[in-house]
């Protein structure tokens, strides 16, 4: 019953086992390489990203007697050794538990021999932010002038609390939080050499559960092992975890998207048997309506993510506008979900919130207005003898929508072959292939070949899965077997990304200009001292 935890198992053993930490490992090969080794390291960053592990490979780099590639060579006698926990020149200590100055003292009155087995003595000082600060003063003068043949390896979570004429001597490295897609891949490759079956959707929740450490993820992986008696299933990790999956989430915000509230409180009551922490399941929501911004804004940002396909659904059912009030609200209905009675009405009030403010006029699911109210603000109330007088009273009429439906945008565009903005309507497509789409001029179309130019400002939109859709698409617009190719060029023919746009704006204009020229407006302004607020006008 000799069972090693994987942490421990497969913890690294030279530099390129480290998973994540390529600034740290490079600059630390680099200085053995050129032998410019500082006397005093300090690496910081939060737990289970390789603090301890990496100042342990260290300190076997640096006395190995046959190094490979700059790394240990881990078969002299030195590796072995140290791999064993019986070398005598590795002095490993806990700061945590050894917080006096007595104990500093006593730890560095060998400091001044010379070392026993290796090259170097090294001294490795784990949590040193937990010493006393007469442990401090007494370690500094040994930093500031060590002897040749020391060398001071310091770990930390954190870094503040240790005294800056400390920190002035060390040379600093900070290990970054790792990130999922990082901990999914070092699950895999271990379950494979350890002959343990998993399923993918398990690890990816594993991989978030355990936000940023490797150390925990690992952890829960031999916890998930042990739930699924040798096998890494979804519904285990779930259980175990006590969240829900990916697809409710993806559920909730297509119901959201479109306006339907029944869908989401019978989505919730589906969660609610699972007896889930509805905490987790708001935040799993926040961090999709992360990515689709990301992904909104900068088409590709996302590209190693796990969801790629779901997150790119979801970004063509949302507005940007949409996605930043969503997240708005979420984020404020999770600091304030304690407060509620139970946990499920919390969470039922955040959802229902995001539904009641949704922004007017957003192209998921409008919320319905009668077509006689103003899309602008209530004048400024005026003193109690000006209100009374009933001439001034604001009734404004449909103006504002007659102009609207005469905007370019509605008006109807003649169903020609040759008119790409139809045929890419006509296609149906969506996501980023219509994003490519609509960035396009058509050049020449038939049976056999579709030629299209890529205004050179849009081509990150051009990826080879984007490529493939808009290729398959023209081949059942077109039923017949064409082949699609793309030139990048400036081109004077506006593309339908522009077209649109261009009407987008011409409707707005033409909605400020009927509220501007209204006559009651005007006797609102001239009368009552009342004016448009800026961004308060929108068409009809």
């Amino acid at each position: 019953m000799n069972y090693q935890v994987l942490a421990r198992k497969w913890r690294p053993h030279n530099f390129t086992e480290v998973v994540g930490q390529e600034h740290v490992v490079k600059s630390l090969m680099n200085a053995l390489q050129h032998d410019r080794l500082h006397h005093a390291y300090l690496f910081t960053g939060t737990r289970g990203v390789g603090k301890t592990t990496i100042a342990r490979i260290l300190a076997k780099a640096i006395n190995c007697e046959n190094l490979q590639d700059l790394n240990p060579c881990g078969e002299c006698s030195v590796c072995r050794d140290l791999d064993e926990g019986r070398f005598m020149d590795l002095i490993e200590v806990d700061a945590a538990s050894r917080t006096k100055v007595e104990d500093t003292r006593d730890l560095l009155d060998n400091a001044q021999y010379a070392p026993n087995q290796g090259r170097y003595k090294v001294y490795l000082i784990d949590e040193v932010h937990m010493l006393s600060g007469h442990s401090f003063n007494a370690l500094l003068k040994t930093l500031e002038e060590p002897p040749p043949h020391v060398k001071f390896l310091l770990a930390t979570t954190d870094p503040h609390k240790i005294p800056v004429t400390v920190l002035s001597r060390c040379l600093q490295f900070n290990l970054k939080r790792l990130l999922p897609s990082q901990i999914f891949t070092q699950m895999e490759f271990i379950l494979q050499q350890e002959h343990i079956e998993a399923e993918s959707s398990a690890l990816k929740l594993l991989s978030r559960a355990a936000d940023g450490s490797m150390r925990d993820g690992l952890s829960l992986l031999d916890q998930a092992i042990v739930y699924g008696n040798g096998k890494v299933g979804t519904e285990e990790v779930n259980a175990m975890l006590g969240t829900v999956a990916q697809q409710p989430v993806d559920d909730i915000l297509t119901a959201l998207a479109k306006g339907d509230a029944a869908a989401i409180i019978d989505k919730i009551d589906e969660i609610a048997n699972l007896t889930p922490d509805f905490s987790d399941v708001l935040q799993q929501i926040l961090q999709v309506l992360h990515r689709i911004a990301l992904l909104q804004q900068i088409p590709g940002a996302i590209d190693h993510d796990f969801d790629v396909e779901m997150i790119a659904a979801l970004a063509t059912q949302f507005t940007p506008e949409d996605v930043q009030l969503y997240y708005q609200i979420g984020l404020v209905g999770q600091r304030d979900l304690d407060l509620a009675p139970d946990p499920r009405s919390g969470f039922e009030m955040v959802m229902l919130r995001m539904l009641t403010f949704r922004p007017v006029g957003t192209t998921a699911a409008p919320v319905k207005q009668a077509q006689t109210r103003p899309a602008i603000n209530n004048p400024q109330p005026q003193p109690a003898h000006h209100q009374a007088q009933p001439a001034y009273k604001p009734t404004i009429a449909e103006q504002p929508t007659v102009v609207a439906e005469q905007s370019p945008q509605e008006t109807a565009i003649p169903n020609h072959p040759s008119n790409w903005m139809d045929i890419v309507a006509l296609m149906k497509i969506s996501g980023m292939t219509r994003e490519l789409a609509h960035n396009c001029v058509l050049e020449n179309i038939d049976d056999t070949v579709c030629t299209l130019i890529l205004d050179p400002g849009h081509k990150q939109l051009r990826s080879a899965r984007t490529e493939a859709n808009l290729q398959k698409a023209l081949q059942n617009y077109r039923k017949a077997p064409l082949k699609l190719v793309i030139s990048t060029e400036k081109t004077t023919i506006a593309t339908p990304a522009v077209q649109l746009n261009k009407a987008r704006e011409d409707k707005q204009q033409a909605a400020v200009d009927a509220i501007n020229s209204d006559e009651n407006v005007q006797t609102l302004k001239e009368h009552l001292g009342a004016r448009i607020m800026p961004g308060t006008i929108e068409p009809i």
